[in-house]
C-alpha cells in the first residue's frame, strides 16, 4: 500500500488517500495522484513533495502535477544511503557530519558544507560520493525556499508519514491472513482514519 499524507497551514495531517500496488511505479503512482486532483486536491498554489530516493515516486509526481511540484529528498534517507557505502567503524562520524551540514539555516552554508564533504570522501569511497551527488540538490529544496529554518524540523525527512506507517503497522502487522482485497483496504482506512485523530506536526519529533 502506498499511501498519500498531506498537511495544512496549521501543521495538521490528513490522509489523502492510498493505493494498492507491486511497486512504486511511475504508472500507478501517477494515476493514484491524478485521482487525489480528481477528488478536490487543490495543486493550484503548487506543491512541495517530500520523498525518499525512489525514482517512481518522483516521475510519477512530475507527471500528474507538471510544473507544479517541488520535490524535497529526505535527508534522512540520504544520509543512510551514503554512509552505506562506508567502513561500519567510520559511519557514525560522517553521518554526524552530513546532519550538520544539512542542519545549515542557509542553502549557501548548507551546500558549501556538503561540498566541503564530498571532497573528503571523493579521497575515501567514490560510491559515497556518487550517492552524495544523486539527488543533491533535492535534498536542500526547503534551503533554497528560504524555508528550512521555519519548516525544516517536520519537512526534511519523510518522518512525516513514517510515524502513520508505524501506526498502521501496530493495528495491521499481526493480520497474517486476508479474505480478499477490500478486507486489507477496510482495515488500513479504518487504521488510518483512527492514527489521524493524533498526526499534527509540531508534536512530531522530527
Amino acid at each position: 500500500m502506498v499511501i498519500a499524507v498531506g498537511v495544512d497551514l496549521e501543521g495538521h495531517k490528513h490522509i489523502l488517500g492510498f493505493v494498492q500496488t507491486s511497486t512504486e511505479n511511475k504508472r500507478s503512482i501517477s494515476q493514484f495522484l491524478k485521482s487525489l486532483a480528481g477528488r478536490g486536491l487543490d495543486v493550484s498554489d503548487g506543491l512541495l513533495a517530500v520523498i525518499d530516493g525512489a525514482k517512481g515516486l518522483k516521475a510519477a509526481l512530475l507527471d500528474a502535477f507538471p510544473g507544479q511540484v517541488l520535490i524535497q529528498r529526505c535527508q534522512w534517507h540520504k544520509r543512510e544511503n551514503v554512509v552505506s557505502y562506508l567502513p561500519k567503524a567510520d559511519q557514525k562520524y560522517w553521518s554526524g557530519r552530513l546532519q550538520k551540514a544539512y542542519q545549515r539555516p542557509t542553502y549557501a552554508e548548507a551546500k558549501r558544507e556538503l561540498k566541503k564533504i564530498r571532497q573528503e570522501l571523493s579521497d575515501i569511497n567514490e560510491s559515497a560520493v556518487a550517492s552524495l551527488d544523486e539527488g543533491f540538490e533535492e535534498t536542500l529544496t526547503l534551503h533554497k525556499l528560504g524555508l528550512f529554518a521555519l519548516l525544516g524540523r517536520s519537512l526534511k525527512t519523510t518522518n512525516i508519514i513514517e510515524s502513520i506507517n508505524a501506526q498502521a503497522e501496530d493495528r495491521c502487522g499481526r493480520v497474517d491472513y486476508w479474505k480478499n482485497s477490500n478486507q486489507k483496504q477496510r482495515w488500513l482506512a479504518a487504521a488510518l482514519l483512527d492514527g489521524q485523530r493524533h498526526s499534527y506536526l509540531p508534536g512530531d519529533d522530527n
